[in-house]
């Protein structure tokens, strides 16, 4: 599944039922892990977010996902979020991928990860520009060692051109 079909789902708590949010983005760690996901806020000002740790998903699909209860929404102050996919300071939409010896493989476009193996990214989308996107399609990287997220770009093995793959549903989620 990508994140960036995540983005926007209706999240549900399963004991009452209920309807609790939105979801606007998804918090990562430096280890490739998704940590959890962001709910809509009322509050424009705060610099505090809705976030629901991954663990208290109980289910996610292509229309919804499903949380353990109320309590599982927290609010944590954003500066405290390592990273996020599309908002906030340390996102990783856009961000350039680089290889350890010099080569700029693109921006990423989105991110994948296989519900077989819980919130583990396995792979990243890369645009090469829309000229590019729409010559020749986007590229997949599969994550690997080494693989690490820099202040400003996404830094990768050196060989990892060599590994890029033509974007297509290999992960189904």
């Amino acid at each position: 599944m990508k994140l960036q079909d995540m983005i926007g789902l209706t999240v549900y708590e399963v004991e009452e039922g209920t309807e609790v949010g939105e979801i606007i983005d998804i918090g990562l760690d430096s280890n490739w892990n998704i940590t959890g996901i962001e709910l809509e806020s009322k509050s424009f000002f705060s610099s505090h977010v809705k976030v629901v740790a991954w663990d208290n998903i109980v289910a996610y699909g292509e229309d919804a996902v499903m949380i353990r209860n109320k309590e599982s929404i927290i609010k944590v102050d954003a500066d405290h979020i390592s990273y996020t996919f599309l908002l906030g300071k340390n996102n990783l939409k856009d961000r350039q991928v680089l290889t350890a010896s010099g080569t700029v493989l693109g921006r990423i476009s989105d991110v994948y990860f296989d519900h077989k193996l819980g919130n583990t990214i396995v792979a990243l989308e890369i645009s090469d520009g829309l000229v590019t996107d729409l010559i020749e399609g986007r590229k997949w990287l599969p994550c690997s060692e080494g693989m690490s997220i820099g202040e400003e770009s996404v830094l990768v093995p050196a060989m990892s051109e060599e590994r890029l793959q033509k974007a297509i549903n290999i992960v189904n989620g």
